[in-house]
């Protein structure tokens, strides 16, 4: 079962999601919050896999209750939720630590998709939306030259599996595409995370597109 903790300011926001997500037979919101305080104590006391996370809401707000989350030990994915497809908001939520974003008007079998990618460890942040994220970002002539300067020192298999996180494949996807055996391409993005000063695969895969490791 897949514990999942809504956190927004707008009580029906919350019964929407909640409601979505009690659908689905392996998915269980143990709690809801109303501001980032709240959420960190939810985490707290639930322990849930997955933290559904509005960004912007009075008192605390996500990006601080995302970065306090990513401070406890074993964190659950967060996953940044926004009214926007592209918010500057969100570059900061994924260098604290988020686990990808979701826009709110994202189709419902969608959203329990998603969910279920975020539970297993795996990026939601489809390219595109990290090509904007990316192209948004004021400083992303700066941060493009400092992703590469990060990346040049990896080897040419990591780098392969580096670019591959941009697009979003989980280790099996990559394992295919590589040939190569999915412990295997755990190994190296275990490696590469701690290589790259990386939280998560996500943080990870926005190095990947400000280095321009991803096709766009």
């Amino acid at each position: 079962m897949i514990r999942v903790v809504v956190v927004d300011d707008e009580p029906m926001v919350c019964a929407h999601l909640r409601t979505i997500l009690g659908s689905a037979a392996d998915i269980e919101v143990v709690a809801q919050a109303q501001d980032g305080a709240e959420a960190v104590e939810a985490v707290v006391r639930h322990r849930p896999r997955v933290v559904l996370m509005d960004l912007r809401m009075p008192g605390v707000d996500g990006l601080t209750a995302i970065e306090r989350i990513a401070k406890l030990p074993e964190p659950p994915a967060v996953v940044a939720l926004t009214t926007f497809d592209a918010d500057t908001y969100v570059i900061r939520a994924l260098r604290a630590g988020a686990a990808g974003f979701l826009v709110k008007s994202t189709p419902p079998e969608d959203l329990i998709g998603l969910v279920r990618v975020a539970a297993d460890g795996h990026t939601v942040l489809s390219p595109e939306a990290a090509q904007r994220l990316v192209a948004m970002s004021a400083d992303g002539r700066r941060r493009g030259d400092d992703a590469r300067r990060k990346t040049d020192g990896l080897t040419e298999r990591e780098t392969d599996v580096l670019a591959c996180l941009g697009e979003g494949l989980s280790n099996a996807d990559i394992a295919v595409r590589l040939h190569l055996a999915e412990a295997t391409v755990k190994s190296y993005v275990s490696r590469m995370l701690v290589k790259l000063d990386c939280a998560n695969r996500t943080q990870a895969g926005l190095l990947a597109h400000e280095a321009g490791l991803v096709k766009r």
